[in-house]
């Protein structure tokens, strides 16, 4: 019966291994044939010499002969297999070491090719440390965002031509380059979620104009919230000084700062220009309505105001009253002219007349006094030094007891 392995075998290959059994058997019989040796070294030749035939017969690896035959190549011709088993042997080493070198070729590209990506990510993360630290920017509905209870910005501000200008420029980019800063809120209103920190005019100017506004979004406290937005403006240059003192006076009054040097030590700002800011801040109202907005008060306007108000509080409040009611009828010097003029003294009950005062017969000195009660005096004779020193002390003396 015949064995199915062998019938799987293919006749080239069964002739091939049947024919190296033969080899090894006829060198095998030839050793007998020729009789003892009587050299011992001889005897260990004949037997290494029939031991390695055998050995290589045994290792005949008939799987690898069950191979399918080698399909056509390229011009429709059959490659021929090796004939002899060393034959096939080699040709199997070949194989094995084509496919070595194409695995090697293989690793050498993927190798390449990592050292590329390592090389462009290397790039990425370089580019991405530049941008470390750095707060992500998106567009918002400028109806989701309140403005801070902390707001310097006076309703006046979203008026006139600088407002307008700003909203054209921003109509013109297609919305506000420079971004706003705003902070997550809850509980601010209907619908608000942001609060902002500082940008209020772009806010104002893109909310007008039905563009979303762009904005950094960054979780701050209520101080540093406070610090940024006062750092911000006072680098733009366009907070009016009212603005200023209204919002350090709202600082102070909500216990962000336990005193005006903590304030201005935390700001960075004179302590003298953080007094004055403070000082318009808390002018009475009706001297705010005087001017025709209360952006047109200067801050070196601060101590002649307090100064008014110290010496004739009644007399400043009702001058503020009568101006508010022709507001925006005079510039703002002319306003401050009017408010902080000097209490005018009541008029006597009797005007005294013009007294002369003679030496000698003649006319030395004339006093008179006007229909309020102010005295002007003209001395007619020529003084000397030491006179005109005696008579300035005089002078001094009497307003002394004013």
């Amino acid at each position: 019966m015949t064995c199915p392995a062998v019938l799987s075998i293919p006749k080239r290959s069964l002739v091939l291994a049947l024919r190296t059994i033969e080899c090894a058997s006829w060198s095998s019989s030839r050793l007998r044939r020729s009789g003892p040796v009587s050299s011992t070294s001889a005897t260990h030749s004949k037997q290494e010499h029939e031991m390695g035939l055998r050995d290589k017969a045994s290792k005949i690896d008939f799987a690898s002969l069950m191979a399918p035959p080698t399909p056509a190549g390229a011009g429709g011709v059959e490659a021929k297999a090796p004939k002899t088993a060393p034959g096939a042997m080699m040709a199997h080493a070949n194989d094995a070491r084509s496919e070595l070198l194409k695995e090697n070729e293989s690793l050498r590209s993927r190798a390449a090719k990592t050292e590329e990506l390592e090389a462009q990510l290397g790039e990425v993360v370089e580019e991405l440390r530049g941008w470390d630290g750095a707060k992500p920017s998106r567009l918002l509905d400028p109806a989701r965002i309140g403005r801070s209870r902390y707001a310097n910005r006076h309703a006046s501000s979203f008026l006139g031509a600088d407002f307008e200008r700003l909203k054209r420029d921003i109509m013109e980019a297609g919305g506000n380059v420079q971004p706003i800063k705003v902070r997550p809120v809850t509980g601010a209103g209907e619908g608000i979620e942001y609060e902002i920190a500082f940008g209020h005019r772009r806010h104002e100017a893109c909310r007008q104009l039905g563009l979303q506004v762009l904005a950094v979004i960054d979780n701050l406290d209520d101080r540093t919230l406070f610090v940024e937005m006062d750092r911000e403006n006072r680098e733009r240059a366009d907070l009016s000084p009212w603005e200023q003192g209204v919002m350090y006076l709202r600082a102070l009054e909500q216990g962000l700062f336990a005193s005006n040097r903590q304030l201005a030590t935390a700001l960075g700002i004179d302590p003298s220009n953080l007094g004055k800011s403070l000082a318009i801040a808390k002018l009475p109202e009706p001297v705010v309505s005087a001017f025709a907005s209360p952006l047109d008060i200067q801050l070196r306007w601060a101590p002649l105001l307090n100064k008014a108000q110290e010496q004739d509080q009644a007399g400043l409040l009702k001058r503020a009253t009568e101006m508010a009611q022709h507001r925006g009828a005079r510039g703002p010097k002319a306003v401050l002219a009017y408010l902080i003029q000097p209490p005018v003294a009541p008029a006597a009950d009797s005007q005294l007349e013009p007294k002369t005062f003679t030496v000698g017969g003649k006319k030395a000195a004339t006093l008179r006094f006007d229909a309020v009660g102010r005295a002007s005096v003209h001395v007619h004779l020529p003084l000397s030094r030491a006179k005109q020193a005696a008579f300035a002390a005089l002078v001094e003396e009497f307003v002394g007891t004013l």
